[in-house]
């Protein structure tokens, strides 16, 4: 039987202890391969990469997407040759974005958009999102301002308005030639020069006459576009009543077919003013024969240019005049024209108008107020000082016309050997 070694006593913990610790496990020869390591590590950064895109690619969309801070429609103007970040700063002041220029610009470039943002005024609805924003300015969805330009204004009243008008800039080098600009409503977005308005009217004039001369009927004794243009300015200062232009152009074209004058009177007018435009008084009788180029009381035939610039409608007129035989026109007295074949006619229509004209001004003369007579003795001291005892006299009415013929628009054609109908 063999014999034990003694057991040397230990204390508890000891013997709980193993007697010898197993050396650690050693490294396979492919973990410790540097490739293996490096592509560890970029295996590490790609998945810390992906994770960081994610989530900025969430946040990028969530700000992109979101709601805008406008609570209602707004219009910003964004001066020329702004940058982008200067364009950011714009929009953040203006309220229409909440995040800083930064993030405004790191949008734009995600967007692909930061060389195509355009200066100019733009409309941003309610809540527009800055993806909106961004679109809005990318595809130059500027603000389109109505202008509107009256029919029968000079070049030189025209000019006068754009001048005015502060959505236009720079300024006009020269007044364009007389009846070259077509009267309508355009859009013009703000800071356009006013050349480039005066040339946009100037071609659309130019496309419109082709049109309408192409249409014209071809027996009217005239003979070029420009001569259209001259009588359709005569037409269109004359009436400005729609229904009434082919029937004045009946009446010029009839009287230039006899070789009779045309005898209208805003030819004096112009005569007289040139592109201002207007008289600001009555004409005189010296002034109906006074020589003048334009004056159709004293030349025959047509002027030798326009006096305003026709709008659409007194051009077609022109070009296609009612078939009357109506020498003659008149005011009616309730803003239309009486249209008669002779002269006969013509003359107790002017009666019939000076009557009316004498009746409306008597009906509105207010009667003199009667002199106050003397009292015989004081009256008696008012006891109610709250009440009053007289009645202010009412101001005067002003006399009221039943619609007399507007101003520039009285010519009423006549045969050259009678002096003018209507009474100055």
């Amino acid at each position: 039987m063999s014999q034990r070694p003694p057991i040397s006593p230990r204390s508890p913990r000891a013997a709980l202890e193993p007697e010898q610790v197993p050396p650690p496990p050693k490294r396979s020869e492919r973990a410790r391969n540097p490739f293996v390591i490096v592509g560890n590590a970029i295996i590490t950064v790609i998945l810390v990469f992906m994770i960081g895109a994610g989530g900025v690619y969430v946040y990028g969309k969530k700000m992109l997407e979101s709601a805008g801070p406008l609570t209602q429609d707004k219009t910003v103007n964004i001066p020329p040759r702004s940058k982008t970040r200067e364009i950011a700063e714009t929009l953040q002041r203006e309220g229409v974005i909440d995040v800083n220029p930064w993030l405004f610009m790191g949008a734009a470039f995600a967007l692909k958009a930061s060389s195509e943002l355009k200066p100019g005024e733009y409309s941003f609805q309610k809540s527009a999102s800055l993806r909106d924003v961004i679109g809005i300015i990318v595809e130059g969805k500027v603000v389109q301002h109505s202008v509107t330009i009256p029919e029968g204004l000079t070049s030189e009243q025209i000019v006068a308005r754009l001048t005015d008008n502060e959505i236009f800039s720079g300024n006009v080098r020269e007044i364009p030639r007389e009846g070259t600009l077509l009267p309508e409503t355009y859009k013009f977005p703000r800071g356009t020069s006013r050349e480039q308005a005066i040339q946009r009217m100037q071609q659309t004039h130019k496309r419109i006459l082709a049109e309408i001369w192409e249409r014209r009927n071809p027996e009217i004794p005239v003979k070029s576009p420009e001569q259209l243009v001259t009588l359709a300015s005569i037409i269109e200062k004359e009436t400005g009543k729609a229904d009434e232009r082919s029937r004045v152009a009946a009446v010029f074209v009839n009287r230039l077919r006899q070789k009779m004058r045309l005898q209208s009177d805003p030819t004096i007018i112009y005569g007289l003013v040139g592109g201002k435009g207007t008289l600001g008084r009555p004409i005189k009788r010296s002034e109906i024969q006074q020589p003048s180029p334009y004056n159709t009381y004293v030349i025959d035939g047509l002027p030798p240019g326009p006096i305003a610039n026709p709008g659409r409608a007194s051009l077609e007129a022109a070009a296609n005049p009612a078939r009357t035989r109506d020498l003659f026109f008149v005011a009616d007295g309730t803003g239309g024209h009486t249209f008669t074949e002779t002269y006969d006619q013509h003359q107790k229509n002017v009666v019939k108008l000076r009557a009316l004209e004498k009746q409306i001004q008597n009906d509105t003369v207010e009667p003199p107020a009667e002199e106050a007579q003397p009292a015989a003795a004081d009256p008696p001291a008012d006891t109610n000082p709250t009440a009053t005892t007289t009645k202010p006299a009412p101001a005067p009415k002003r006399p009221v016309r039943a619609a007399p013929p507007a101003p520039g628009r009285q010519g009423a054609a006549q045969p050259r050997t009678t002096p003018p109908v209507v009474q100055r």
